[in-house]
Parts: C-alpha cells; sequence; structure tokens
C-alpha cells in the first residue's frame, strides 16, 4: 500500500477515536458528565432556551420556547428533586408555537437556594407568583401544569392567584388525605418506626438504591446500566441535604394537605392526569379532587405510575392539547351565544 494512502487512513482512523474514547471515558469515568451533555443535547434539539429572572436578590433559572400568542402560555412545575428538563420528553409532543415555559422549583438546579427561605408549599407558591410577574408571564390567563410536588404547588397557585389562570393540569399531585396507603406512605411508616427516617426512598444515596426508587416511581420497568444509575446518584449527591430538608418541610403538617385545603378555592377549569398503577401517591387522590372542584376532568392511565411524564409523554401531551382545545371551543360556543 502507498505510504501516503497508509497514513491517511491511520489519521482518519485517529480522528474517529478521539471522540469515540471520550464518549467512553465519559460513560466509565464520569457518567454524571454524560446525563448533563444529554439534557443539554435535548434542549437544543427541541428550541428550548435556558434564561434567568431576578426577583430583587432571588434568582430563578428557567426555559422557554415560543412567544406569548392568542393561545394561553403555558406554565410547568416539576416535582421534588426534579427540574424543568423533565419536562422535555412532554414538550416533544407539544406545537412549536405555543409558548412554553419550564421553571427550576425553588432550591432546585439553578433557581436561587436559601436556608432562610419558606420551603412550604404556600411559600413555594408565593415564589412561582414573584417569577411569573418577574417574567410578566401574567399580562395574560395561563394554563398552569404541576406534577406530585409541583402539582401541590400550582393547586395552591391557582386557588391564592385565580386572577393568572385560565386553566390548570395537576399530574399525580402531592397535597392530598388518600383513603388507600401507597407502597411509599407504608415503607415511610417502616422507617418512622425504626428510626430510620433519614432513608427516604426518594433521596437515593447509591446506584441501588437509584434503582429501587426508578421501581417505585415506575410502571415501566427501565433497564437502566449501572453507570447510568452511577451518574444519576452522582448528580444528585451534592443536593441530598436539602432534599431531606424540603422533604420534611413538605410531608410537615403545615403542607402535607396543602391541595386539599385549597381546592375549594380552585375556579379554573380543572384536568386530573393519573397513573393507576401509582405507588407514591395513590391514585383515589384523583376522585378526591373531582368531588371537590366543579368543573374537573378525570384521566386516568392504565399500566402507568407515578412518572407520567416519563412513562406516557405523548399520551399526557395530547390530554392536554385535547383539554385546550375543548376549553377554546367552549369559550367560542359562549362568545356566540
Amino acid at each position: 500500500m502507498d505510504p501516503d494512502v497508509l497514513n491517511m487512513f491511520v489519521i482518519a482512523g485517529g480522528t474517529l477515536a478521539i471522540p469515540i474514547l471520550a464518549f467512553v471515558a465519559s460513560f466509565l469515568l464520569w457518567p454524571s458528565a454524560l446525563i448533563r451533555i444529554y439534557y443539554w443535547y435535548w434542549r437544543r434539539a427541541l428550541g428550548m432556551q435556558v434564561r434567568y429572572a431576578s426577583y430583587d436578590d432571588y434568582q430563578f433559572c428557567y426555559s422557554y420556547r415560543g412567544r406569548p400568542g392568542y393561545r394561553p402560555s403555558i406554565l410547568m412545575l416539576h416535582g421534588f428533586s426534579a427540574h424543568k428538563d423533565m419536562w422535555l420528553s412532554i414538550v416533544k409532543f407539544l406545537p412549536k408555537n405555543l409558548h412554553l415555559v419550564c421553571v427550576d422549583m425553588p432550591g432546585h438546579e439553578g433557581t436561587t437556594r436559601s436556608a432562610l427561605d419558606d420551603y412550604s408549599i404556600s411559600g413555594q407558591a408565593k415564589r412561582i407568583h414573584q417569577f411569573v410577574e418577574c417574567i410578566k408571564l401574567n399580562r395574560r390567563p395561563f394554563h398552569l401544569v404541576g406534577t406530585s410536588m409541583g402539582g401541590n404547588v400550582a393547586g395552591v397557585y391557582a386557588a391564592q392567584y385565580p386572577e393568572d389562570i385560565c386553566s390548570l393540569t395537576l399530574i399525580c399531585p402531592a397535597g392530598l388525605p388518600s383513603t388507600t396507603d401507597s407502597k411509599f406512605i407504608k415503607q415511610l411508616r417502616e422507617l418512622q418506626e425504626s428510626n430510620s427516617i433519614d432513608r427516604i426512598p426518594l433521596i437515593p444515596s447509591t446506584p441501588e438504591e437509584m434503582a429501587d426508587m426508578l421501581k417505585l416511581c415506575s410502571y415501566v420497568r427501565f433497564k437502566v446500566p449501572q453507570q447510568i444509575l452511577q451518574g444519576l446518584v452522582d448528580v444528585r449527591i451534592p443536593h441530598n441535604d436539602f432534599y431531606r430538608k424540603l422533604f420534611l418541610e413538605i410531608a410537615d403538617e403545615k403542607s402535607r394537605h396543602s391541595l386539599h385545603e385549597n381546592m375549594s378555592k380552585i375556579k379554573a377549569p380543572t384536568q386530573v392526569i393519573w397513573g393507576k398503577q401509582d405507588q407514591v401517591l395513590d391514585v383515589s387522590g384523583a376522585s378526591v379532587l373531582a368531588s371537590a372542584i366543579p368543573d374537573c376532568h378525570v384521566y386516568i392511565l392504565e399500566n402507568c405510575g407515578h412518572s407520567v411524564v416519563v412513562e406516557r409523554p405523548r399520551k399526557t401531551a395530547n390530554l392536554i392539547l385535547e383539554f385546550l382545545a375543548l376549553l377554546h371551543s367552549m369559550d367560542n360556543n359562549k362568545k356566540q351565544a
């Protein structure tokens, strides 16, 4: 073989080997970095831009796509120990001309974390209202979506700031009494009885505990490689002390049933989406909401657990769009009557 041709193949092979080796090294040695790159890539691919907004000395981090238009903007509130990027699986199935805003909840990811802040559900609702005013999202009433802890906050927000929103979607929301104890609640009781309350199942610190948490939150059994589990743990460990403090705050008597205490004040049309096999918050909470909120539309998803956004993103996105279309149609009929 000609030496020049051989050199060309060697150079080409070396050029290709560098990114492959970098990927393998990241996967084996720094899986948490790979997870951050994954979210960065999907934000870019879906057209989500990250921005910051300040209220006095408090900073909110959020991502958005689109601009306010004739259809209501959509604000999304994530759950306990998650972040704004958890909504990307839903964003993928929403029209690009919708104005979407996903904010990091107080103390999470890029939003300010302060030991002096009020992390109760009503305190978080107040902070989200400050964020809404910062970016002037409430110039027109918007659609509010919340899941789990974020669903609790969203429901309280709708009760406390009714003029801000036109409609509401609650996905497996916390803050409700349940007639049936979920697997998670039973685990908490067992930990309390054994004085091991520090081992909260939603706050993993090892790959094995992370795998257990995923099984608890999902009906669908995802096969997650050990290295990815390690990466997920590595990303969370620096924040686990905060998560424990936050969990005790939202599980306290002041916040435990916040949504239940405020649901009679919710006047906006409300959509409830719940996984039938939810092991974190029992699906019986859906009937509690349906009986208390006048204009309430309930959808129970078969073969789905607590992580509705991850397990059934397309279905969830379609349900939200159908709900908004129904409300739009009803508004038009009222105008024509």
